[in-house]
């Protein structure tokens, strides 16, 4: 290969590059505003060491309480979580979102188990409603090969300003991921697990939006 070969090559290799990492950043900051991607949220000192932090968010017309009654009710074998459901289901995970509220599964503590499939579940570490709920994994002691990570998963509720002059209260839904590897292998669990968080987590959140905008009068 030439002069011209190599810098031709040299100059595509960097502007894949670019192009990747523009698109993970994206991805990683889906639907944020300004001081959303990097402001303090609950949780995030639950993971202090992060190594990956994905912070999404979404703009709902209805009040915030409202909101909130779909979010609390998140989990296998309770409201699912408004996503891919067949994907999920796929897997074998037996999910299944609601598409209306159910009253026994509006009130979580801390230290109660929100699964995310049958064998599968993250505590929940904070609940303050109708304001933040926050889940975390992590493995017990001695049983980092099985879990090796630690992860929180933040859903948090806001009051915002009305779009479009419009009367009705509005909520930004703040969701955050924060990932601590424990191991090389957990490195690259936490990098297999992105698009996938991304793709998930995307429909989760419209999956909330719409459900919480139809249910209003």
């Amino acid at each position: 290969m030439g002069t011209r070969g190599v810098l031709a090559a040299s100059t595509v290799g960097a502007l894949v590059a670019g192009a990747m990492v523009l698109a993970r950043a994206r991805t990683l900051a889906w639907g944020t505003l300004d001081g959303e991607r990097v402001g303090a949220l609950p949780g995030d000192d639950l993971v202090p060491d992060a190594a990956v932090v994905a912070t999404r968010a979404v703009t709902i017309d209805a009040p915030p309480q409202e909101v909130w009654r779909w979010i609390v009710q998140l989990g296998q074998g309770r409201g699912g979580f408004y996503s891919y459901d067949r994907l999920e289901n796929l897997l074998g995970l037996d999910i299944h979102s609601a598409d209306s509220i159910q009253e026994r599964w509006q009130e979580v503590v801390v230290g109660d188990e929100i699964r995310l499939a049958e064998e599968v579940a993250l505590r929940v570490a904070l609940v303050r409603p109708p304001e933040h709920l926050v889940l975390l994994g992590a493995p017990e002691p001695g049983e980092s090969d099985a879990m090796p990570m630690r992860m929180s998963w933040a859903f948090v509720v806001r009051g915002a300003l009305p779009r479009g002059g419009a009367a009705a209260a509005t909520t930004r839904l703040i969701v955050r991921e924060r990932y601590q590897p424990l191991s090389v292998a957990g490195r690259a669990m936490v990098e297999a697990v992105q698009p996938v968080s991304f793709l998930m987590s995307q429909k989760m959140l419209r999956g909330i939006r719409d459900r919480a905008e139809r249910a209003q009068p």
